[in-house]
């Protein structure tokens, strides 16, 4: 098993076990901060020459979210104040791995995440399950990611949430800490692509959440 241990500038390293010697750094990277301000081409380019994540380094941590929106929505996720947000991973009682969404106060974007209504006891909702693409199923458009599906997540019938299938990828395969996201959105068998979004180690989560 690969150990994460990170250094004084939040990088990680790589020894026996996937515990971290240490917090990761509170603010997001240089490098996270410059997939934001890349162009979707840039994007789309990164995206494809990613790798897929290690899903036993994602359980039991909560990681820095920024949305990247097409140049027509940009304002939008300010506006609704998506534009940080907070991803967890978690094994569920049936060994799957299962993932949630945490609401972040806004702030600057080089700034600290704060999860509402408080860091102690954040807002979960947007609830996905974890897995390699499926190239037999529906959801197959990159084979070399894991697919965050909300369909298979037991969020109610009428949350819009049900609709979000998303792929992750690593950027780097050096870098344990530093996710690209790509969003579609299903509306019956079609599949209409939303937006970027970027992933950064940000703190320890939940292991499990058997209750909600």
């Amino acid at each position: 098993m690969t150990q994460v241990a990170f250094a004084s500038n939040g990088a990680a390293t790589h020894r026996s076990t996937i515990t971290p010697l240490r917090v990761p750094a509170p603010f997001p990277t240089t490098a996270a901060l410059a997939l934001e301000q890349a162009s979707f081409d840039e994007l789309e380019t990164t995206f494809v020459r990613g790798s897929m994540p290690d899903l036993g380094a994602l359980v039991g941590w909560e990681f820095r979210g920024i949305n990247r929106m097409p140049l027509n929505r940009l304002p939008i996720a300010q506006l609704l104040g998506i534009k940080k947000f907070v991803k967890g991973f978690f094994k569920a009682e049936d060994g799957r791995v299962m993932g949630y969404n945490c609401p972040v106060a806004r702030n600057v974007l080089d700034g600290r995440w704060h999860t509402k209504p408080s860091d102690t006891a954040p807002k979960r909702f947007g609830f996905y399950e974890v897995a390699p693409v499926d190239a037999t199923r529906r959801d197959n458009a990159y084979l070399h990611a894991v697919l965050l599906d909300y369909g298979r997540g037991g969020n109610k019938l009428w949350d819009p949430t049900r609709g979000l299938r998303d792929y992750l990828i690593q950027v780097d395969a050096d870098n344990l800490d530093l996710f690209l996201g790509k969003a579609y959105y299903a509306i019956g068998p079609a599949r209409v692509q939303s937006n970027f979004f970027i992933l950064e180690r940000w703190r320890r989560g939940l292991t499990d959440y058997a209750q909600r």
